[in-house]
């Protein structure tokens, strides 16, 4: 079977987050649709490995970040490519908070969504939440981020060798704000998400 014919199916890009008590985590997931319109409610599916998914089935809510074309790699790898049971993920993170007190991104984000979990149902490998949508709201009128525009535009590429480019801007990893010069100061803050000089990446030429 080939696996990349998968990747033709229309699925977004998102940033699952919920609280338990004192314990916050999001993770990126590519799986949620809308599932009935009265009430509004939407299905998302999450690995059962992941720390999230313990959290959800703790705590029965949730808010999904609907990632847009602007979300920077560096944000997918922070909340995809590492465990919350190893990292508090959302430390130093000035990020805003929804009525359940749950994190979502203020970058990168076309719009968030809040839900309550009515039911589920376990895949195996995965756990299927149905949830009514308590709140949502338009964080911008960004295009959405699709998974096959993750993989085409997002993903990184193998680099070319850097000799002999200039360098002509820096660019936040963490929220994609661009700093326009060939020289960051070392004392630059990132007037999005206030993260320093060292999660910056230069732009050439």
């Amino acid at each position: 079977m080939d696996n990349k014919a998968l990747y033709k199916l229309s699925y977004g890009v998102f940033m699952l987050a919920t609280k338990s008590g004192d314990k916050v985590n999001g993770c990126i997931t590519n799986t949620c649709i809308q599932a009935a319109n009265s009430p509004v409610r939407v299905a998302i599916s999450v690995l059962n490995s992941n720390y999230t998914c313990d959290l959800i089935k703790e705590s029965g809510v949730f808010a999904l970040s609907l990632l847009d074309q602007t979300c920077a790699f560096e944000t997918i790898k922070h909340f995809g490519f590492q465990s919350g049971r190893d990292v508090d993920k959302f430390a130093n993170l000035n990020v805003p908070v929804d009525d359940n007190g749950i994190p979502y991104l203020g970058w990168g984000t076309c719009a968030v969504i809040s839900a309550k979990v009515v039911d589920s149902m376990d895949l195996g490998s995965h756990t299927l939440f149905i949830a009514e949508v308590t709140d949502a709201k338009r964080l911008s009128d960004n295009e959405p981020l699709t998974y096959a525009y993750y993989q085409d535009n997002v993903k990184p590429k193998p680099e070319k060798p850097v000799e002999d480019r200039k360098i002509k801007g820096w660019r936040c990893k963490i929220c994609n704000y661009v700093y326009e010069g060939s020289e960051l100061p070392d004392d630059f803050l990132c007037p999005t998400c206030g993260h320093g000089k060292e999660d910056f990446e230069p732009i050439f030429e």
